[in-house]
């Protein structure tokens, strides 16, 4: 239900956003940060200082989910980007989004999963107030040749959209727990909300050049970086060194494949000079969320990838027995 309302949204929203053109741009370009500091605030609120203890009573499973966040996938960022030639006015945006933290929608995929939603929030958690040291200096290493990169300017407004409302959240939680009582009812749909209209505003500003030639050349591309960074995620936490339980494994799976592309297409528009660096994040954002709810579902169903030869593949054996 909650899948179904956060697309009939994201439609709406992006059908409005085309019809008014004019009016909606200034809107979307207004109401981008503050709708993706609602999305923080709503992973804030669900945070506590105690989190903090208990990730330090469980680090394996989030160091592994963060060397799969920011280790592992912006090299499968630059990989997919080299291997599919990517144009000039997309490889920036196209990098970046490879770089940036998990989404907070990961964490309802997670529980879709049957996973382990409660890594899945410190893990989102985690990385997103990571990212206001680690993104700017991974964009600065990996695209700094291509495009000039601001690595402090980034970091001060990831500081002000990312960590400002998680911190407000992470208080309110911790000292103000009635408010909370009060919020927490709501927070989803509110995150909702705010994720639909980071959608929107992307795909509409930047429509001509999503559906324009070069544009079109980028959903291969997006879909491939997507479904091998889910399978890079399920895959590392499998690895002996690394061995998790099958929860953790999805849920490491669904972080590193859903990436805030929201924060990367916000980042893109104020740091890398071109408002065509942020069509990749704004494929991206719709990429994600399609394949990793799906994903999501596949395992809430009860399926496992191990099953998946034989869903796919006729069991001739059993033909031949019933001849």
């Amino acid at each position: 239900m909650t899948t179904t309302v956060f697309f009939s949204i994201s439609f709406v929203q992006g059908r409005k956003t085309i019809i008014k053109h004019d009016f909606s741009c200034r809107v979307s370009k207004d109401l981008y940060a503050p709708a993706l500091g609602g999305i923080m605030l709503s992973i804030g609120i669900r945070l506590s200082f105690d989190d903090f203890t208990l990730a330090f009573k469980r680090p394996l499973p989030l160091s592994v989910g963060f060397i799969a966040q920011y280790l592992l996938k912006p090299a499968l960022g630059v990989l997919v980007a080299k291997a599919f030639c990517l144009s000039p006015t997309f490889y920036a945006g196209f990098i970046l989004t490879s770089c940036v933290a998990g989404a907070q929608l990961s964490s309802y995929a997670s529980f879709l999963s049957k996973g382990d939603v409660a890594v899945s929030i410190l893990l989102t958690g985690f990385t997103t107030i990571a990212s206001v040291i680690v993104t700017p200096l991974l964009t600065g290493l990996l695209i700094g040749s291509v495009v000039p990169v601001d690595a402090v300017a980034m970091s001060k407004s990831i500081l002000q959209v990312v960590l400002v409302p998680i911190t407000i959240g992470l208080v309110l939680n911790t000292y103000a727990k009635p408010v909370v009582t009060i919020l927490q009812p709501v927070m989803p749909f509110v995150a909702m909300i705010c994720t639909s209209l980071c959608i929107g505003s992307p795909l509409a500003l930047n429509r001509s050049q999503i559906l324009s030639k070069e544009g079109l050349q980028l959903v291969l591309p997006v879909l491939t970086f997507h479904a091998v960074a889910f399978a890079v995620g399920y895959w590392i936490s499998k690895v002996p060194a690394f061995r998790q339980r099958e929860e953790v494994s999805r849920t490491v799976s669904l972080c590193t494949g859903m990436q805030s592309s929201t924060m990367a297409g916000l980042l893109a528009t104020q740091f890398l000079g071109s408002s065509s660096q942020a069509v990749p994040p704004a494929c991206s954002v719709v990429a994600m969320a399609i394949m990793g709810l799906s994903l999501a579902s596949f395992w809430g169903n009860g399926f496992r990838i191990r099953d998946l030869p034989s869903q796919l593949i006729p069991h001739t054996g059993s033909a031949f027995q019933a001849q």
